[in-house]
């Protein structure tokens, strides 16, 4: 190992089976154009979310290949949209329990897990780590390191939110993806990027995704004529 590659310290991205992988997509962009390095894990479940949203195949032996097409696509589908570097995001399988991600002295500044399934919320706020995404949100939380959890479900159920209770009493961020409309949003891909901003709000991530409140109104409208 040499000295940059001791020293060098990722925001875990744990995508799970919950609809929504456009948000994840949109995280991942704002990390690497932030400069951030970035640790990805991509569930079971969220593979067949990802089939199923944009067509892709998220394959282990491809994953390089297969991230790229992925976070070059826009909200709406389209392809090509974005030009993004993928070779400061390291991947590790959600059955590698030996990754390094799985261990409290692997150094991260934190963990954000976007998508969140409601399974993925209950694992985690059970301590069950039945995977790496949950082993590694569990091993976030024990480290005292800041984990944001993006729910994306409705109508949540009293044990969803007790489970979401007992996350914030952990110390996690609990971030509903709920778009606003303030920001003067034209276009499906400014909703997403509003989630994704508040994601990495919560995280201390500084980024450009979305027109924050000034505290003068119709600026939003103003935003779209």
């Amino acid at each position: 190992m040499n000295a940059g590659e001791s020293q060098r310290a990722p925001w875990i991205v744990g995508v799970s089976g919950a609809s929504g992988t456009p948000y994840a997509a949109a995280v991942l962009r704002a990390l690497v154009d932030a400069g951030e390095a970035v640790d990805l894990v991509v569930s079971r479940a969220s593979r067949l979310t990802l089939l199923d949203e944009t067509g892709i195949s998220f394959r282990d032996a491809h994953w390089q290949e297969d991230l790229r097409e992925w976070l070059a696509r826009g909200a709406d589908g389209k392809p090509g949209t974005f030009d993004v570097d993928v070779s400061g995001i390291r991947y590790w399988s959600a059955g590698d329990l030996a990754a390094g991600p799985s261990s409290g002295s692997y150094p991260a500044k934190g963990m954000l897990v976007v998508p969140a399934s409601t399974a993925c919320v209950a694992g985690v706020a059970l301590g069950l780590s039945k995977d790496l995404l949950q082993r590694a949100a569990s091993v976030t939380l024990k480290e005292r390191r800041p984990l944001v959890v993006a729910v994306r479900e409705t109508p949540l159920n009293g044990q969803t939110l007790r489970h979401l209770v007992a996350l914030d009493d952990a110390g996690a961020s609990v971030v509903p993806a709920s778009p606003a409309f303030y920001a003067g949003a034209t276009h499906i891909q400014d909703l997403v990027d509003f989630v994704a901003g508040r994601v990495l709000d919560a995280a201390g991530v500084g980024h450009g995704l979305y027109r924050r409140w000034k505290g003068e109104l119709g600026g939003g409208s103003a935003a779209v004529r």
